[in-house]
């Protein structure tokens, strides 16, 4: 990463990321930067807009169920530059793999709640919804339909 600008505040970056800016310390200090934050003369924390980049990037890991570190272990690997592509590659599919395997549980979910939604819309304008399942303890005893 490299592009020098005039650079961007903690509090700025928290508002482009959507991150705290306690979680941006917090991923400076477990190291989830590529590069380390540069800093002012009187200590203030100044990122660049490949900080930004990087960041989102890492939301995106973080979004995905991707632990912290997995995100660390390829950032690792991203520092230590040329030469190590194919375990990035791998790191990177695995991940892939993980997700793609949640999207197609989701989906069997996403189905499953949509054919309910189906049985529940046609059966409320028919006006016949008392026939859809309800819980045993509201369902009328023996003695109580005798009353």
């Amino acid at each position: 990463m490299g592009g020098m600008t005039a650079g961007l505040s903690i509090g700025q970056v928290a508002e482009r990321t959507g991150l705290s800016v306690h979680a941006l310390r917090f991923y400076e200090r477990e190291g989830i930067l590529a590069d380390p934050v540069r800093r002012e003369a009187n200590g203030r924390r100044v990122y660049s807009e490949d900080d930004v980049e990087w960041l989102d990037m890492c939301i995106k890991f973080r979004s995905s169920g991707m632990p912290l570190d997995t995100i660390r272990r390829y950032t690792d690997l991203v520092r230590q530059g040329l030469g190590n592509e194919q375990d990035r590659l791998a790191l990177l599919r695995s991940h892939q793999e993980h997700v793609a395997a949640q999207i197609e549980e989701l989906t069997e979910c996403l189905n499953v709640i949509s054919h309910k939604v189906e049985i529940y819309q046609a059966h409320l304008d028919r006006g016949v919804a008392e026939c859809l399942w309800v819980a045993p303890s509201t369902l009328p005893t023996s003695k109580d339909q005798a009353v």
